[in-house]
């Protein structure tokens, strides 16, 4: 590409020569004004060639764009199945001690029924009226018929449990091989995924090659965003994973099947959504902006206790990613994220309860933003959803 554009400027500089030549061979006015013309013609030829290049520069970029948001999304899919695999490896190696000790249990019951049997057949003709016509007296006559008794039941209930053991220890390694079965589908699932993500980090990789500096910076910027994207992801994640094992899952459904009935408010008053979900690549919530926004209040959407108030930077103190942001829990299956507020903005804290309506920071573009607006997300157990059904 800047070979074509060396060829391009050198044949406007040649243009340039060849127009004052002209200019100074020229017999006449006519002869000059079409040579200026035909000099104009030219430059405006160069000129359209180098804007084309640089459009089809600017789809490059957009192909990047989109494989980068792609590459993230894989990424995520494929952490989750790592997670998937460790939470299966987990149960199955606790289904497995629980076999083993069922077991267990199972052969030392099936020896002692053994034991019992091998004893009932060395006592010979000694039988349970035996016993009963050798009493001494009539207590000891019903002392030992409760003691034929009970000796009777246990050996019963013994047979009992040993078959009902050997039932469920065939359940148990049926759900076992099952689980097995499950888990190496996982794994394949991952490895395909992976074969998929080099595939596309190879795409990826032959269209930055064609970017121009300038744009190389905007593609790490972008990469840098989805890193933060996921990290942010897997603590919201595990948040909501932990705060559903407390509560014993009894309210996610609820919220994640009826949206509308959420009770969520506008999270700033008087502006509305001007990029939607999924407006672009890897777009994960909608965007609030327009004429006079800078510095209007951001206000939380429904009450809850802040988890996230903080600044994403890079280490020379620019602002990167989400800039400024806050992120609530809202105790329901749902949180809300609010991104790229003003410098110094924030007015809550991690840990702090907010009511609904409550300002929690102004609006600004910090971070990865092009313009004053703010980025609003909802999540439902730490992943992005559509907004737009949660806000009236």
């Amino acid at each position: 590409m800047k070979k074509i554009g060396l060829k391009i400027v050198g044949s406007i500089l040649i243009v340039v020569v060849i127009l004052q030549l002209n200019v100074v061979m020229a017999a006449t006015k006519s002869e000059l004004n079409a040579s200026k013309t035909e000099t104009d013609k030219k430059i405006e030829e160069a000129q359209e060639e180098l804007e084309t290049i640089g459009a089809e520069k600017s789809q490059t970029l957009q192909q990047v764009e989109g494989l980068i948001a792609q590459i993230s999304s894989a990424q995520s899919e494929i952490d989750a199945l790592d997670d998937k695999i460790e939470d299966m490896n987990t149960q199955i190696e606790e289904s497995q001690a629980k076999l083993n000790e069922k077991q267990e249990e199972y052969e030392d019951k099936e020896a002692l029924l053994e034991k019992r049997l091998v004893a009932a057949y060395e006592a010979g003709e000694t039988s349970y009226l035996d016993v009963l016509l050798s009493s001494s007296s009539l207590t000891d006559l019903i002392s030992n018929y409760y003691m034929l008794s009970e000796i009777t039941q246990s050996d019963l209930e013994l047979m009992d449990k040993i078959k009902t053991e050997k039932e469920e220890i065939e359940k148990a390694k049926q759900t076992l091989e099952t689980s097995k079965q499950e888990l190496d589908s996982v794994r394949a699932q991952k490895q395909q995924k992976a074969t998929q993500l080099q595939n596309t980090k190879s795409q990826k990789d032959t269209y930055v090659a064609q970017l121009n500096e300038q744009e190389k910076n905007t593609q790490a910027e972008l990469e840098q965003f989805e890193k933060d994207k996921r990290e942010i992801q897997a603590q919201l994640e595990a948040i909501a994973k932990q705060e559903a094992a407390n509560a014993g899952n009894s309210n996610v459904s609820n919220i994640t099947n009826n949206p509308s009935a959420s009770g969520y408010i506008r999270p700033i008053v008087g502006y509305g959504i001007t990029c939607g979900w999924m407006g672009y690549s890897g777009h994960t919530g909608v965007d609030f902006s327009g004429s006079g926004i800078s510095g209007k209040p951001i206000l939380a959407a429904k009450a809850g206790t802040v988890v996230t108030s903080t600044a994403l930077k890079y280490p020379n103190g620019n602002y990167k990613s989400y800039g400024e942001y806050i992120v609530i829990n809202h105790h329901d299956g749902t949180m809300t994220l609010y991104a790229h507020g003003a410098p110094g903005s924030r007015l809550v804290s991690p840990g702090q309860s907010v009511r609904q309506g409550q300002q929690i920071m102004s609006v600004g573009t910090t971070g990865n933003s092009t313009g004053y607006h703010l980025h609003f997300e909802v999540r439902v157990n730490g992943v992005p959803v559509n907004p737009t059904p949660y806000l009236p």
